[in-house]
């Protein structure tokens, strides 16, 4: 990733000795700016994030899109990191899903890995990197306190940049972006759900991983140009790499610049 300068980025909060953070300024919850300032900060606990991987030639799929469609105002308020992974290998069934990428069954397919699992499905859901089958439960049963904190800011239109800290004890790190969208429909003319009119939130337009660190880094993201008439969200996942459990998580939602 193209480091920036130090000096363009807000201070990010500092470490103390007991592997807390002292946090100052900014705030936890998704920043809705105006103009072309837009940036957040992470708070004391773990955000939880949810990964759903759909897809429109599921019959089984719809229930869970709108189980994961009832999370915006949660999101909106930065209680929870919410992912709609559409993956395309149930298009030969005879509908092709415009949302889906192979990067995105490769993400699956990473935490099928990571879980033990023989195989993939959908739909799946992930909570904080493990497969789960609780679409009732809370979104955290308790306050996890951070392992790493990360300042997330818009540099210019489509640019975004982000400071991560990594809490005392944690040594290897990764993370990865997406850029998500809410309001997405698709009539659906074949395959499982022909005649059916699916609503998608939280649809991934991006994903990309960031890589794998040490120590306090700057990552950059140029992402993809926002749909008209979508909300767009940018997300920066910071987890463990080898249980894929988050150490953090933050989103960013910007008002359309100029």
């Amino acid at each position: 990733m193209t480091p920036f300068p130090h000096s363009s980025f807000p201070r990010i909060p500092r470490l103390l000795a007991g592997g807390g953070f002292v946090f100052t300024a900014l705030v936890s919850a998704p920043a809705f700016a105006q103009g072309t300032t837009c940036e957040a900060q992470s708070g004391p606990s773990i955000t939880p994030v949810v990964e759903l991987f759909t897809s429109e030639g599921c019959s089984s799929c719809p229930p869970a899109n709108r189980w994961l469609s009832g999370l915006k105002g949660a999101a909106a308020e930065g209680r929870v990191v919410a992912q709609a992974f559409h993956v395309g290998y149930w298009d030969y069934i005879g509908w092709v899903d415009r949302f889906a990428t192979p990067a995105h069954t490769a993400r699956q397919r990473e935490i099928a890995a990571n879980n033990g699992l023989s195989g993939i499905y959908t739909p799946q859901l992930v909570r904080n990197g493990h497969d789960a089958h609780d679409y009732g439960a809370p979104l955290a049963a308790k306050a996890e306190p951070a392992r790493a904190a990360i300042s997330l800011k818009r540099a210019q239109p489509g640019a975004f940049e982000a400071s991560v800290l990594p809490g005392a004890g944690v040594g290897s790190w990764a993370a990865y972006w997406t850029v998500t969208e809410h309001g997405h429909a698709s009539k659906v003319k074949s395959g499982e759900n022909a005649g059916e009119l699916l609503r998608h939130d939280f649809v991934v337009r991006q994903y990309v991983p960031a890589g794998r660190y040490a120590g306090e880094q700057r990552l950059s993201l140029r992402a993809v140009p926002a749909e008209a008439g979508h909300a767009q969200q940018v997300n920066l996942v910071v987890f463990e790499p080898k249980t894929g459990k988050p150490l953090q998580a933050l989103s960013l939602q910007c008002a359309p610049a100029g």
